[in-house]
């Protein structure tokens, strides 16, 4: 198991390869995950290395291939969770928190808040519809709800229609997070935050779907995708 500073630094690296190209320098990653120091650095990715998440090309400067992305089994879903069996979490996608690696930990009972449209905006979810049971170490502090992904826009992040995603509860985001953003009070969607000027974009990863650019007035974040469950 990775831990939180490793998956965080993987999932950094993996997606600047697939905005730019090209890997992150050593100071945007220390910047990036607030480290003081690049040594810290250079311990993550021997870590990564290691565990083969991660190959360094020799004779390239910042040359950082990808090579996988962690799973884990999750501890299975219960409830009315539309007929969801334990699942596969793509771990890339959530920050693991650290000291949590007990395997013995009991899951943790979380909410699912009805479905979350990755395409056009549906209706505001609202009600709560069943809980799933998820391991302790894919949850940090704070609350945290689950929501039914219904379209593809989201599918180049990884993102399908009938996946579960795992939401931690919050109203601020950095550029770049995959968010569940409330528009207009009434339309829930689920796409990637990022700021343009004074207003805010509302990113597809599906390159068959437009942007959305709206004034903040019109947006309210809900939360943060942290974790994705899947069928088998």
């Amino acid at each position: 198991m990775l831990t939180r500073k490793q998956l965080e630094l993987l999932r950094f690296i993996h997606e600047r390869l697939k905005e730019a190209g090209v890997p992150p320098s050593f100071d945007e990653m220390k910047d990036a995950l607030d480290l003081r120091s690049k040594s810290g650095i250079h311990r993550l990715i021997t870590a990564l290395e290691e565990r083969g998440f991660i190959r360094r090309l020799p004779n390239r400067a910042r040359a950082i291939e990808v090579l996988r992305l962690p799973e884990t089994i999750s501890h299975g879903i219960s409830g009315r969770a539309r007929g969801f069996t334990p699942s596969v979490i793509e771990g890339h996608l959530g920050r693991v928190r650290a000291g949590a690696e007990d395997e013995g930990a009991r899951p943790v009972a979380v909410p699912v808040m009805g479905r979350i449209a990755a395409g056009t905006p549906i209706e505001a979810i609202q009600t709560r519809s069943a809980v799933i049971h998820v391991p302790p170490d894919l949850l940090s502090t704070g609350e945290h709800f689950a929501l039914e992904v219904r379209g593809d826009s989201m599918i180049e992040a990884g993102i399908l229609d009938g996946d579960m995603v795992l939401i931690r509860k919050g109203d601020t985001a950095e550029t770049g997070d995959i968010v569940v953003a409330l528009i207009d009070e009434e339309e829930a969607t689920l796409k990637r935050f990022r700021r343009r000027g004074t207003a805010i974009a509302l990113e597809p990863a599906n390159p068959t779907h437009e942007v959305r650019i709206l004034p903040p007035n019109r947006v309210r974040i809900q939360g943060k995708l942290v974790g994705l469950f899947r069928k088998y």
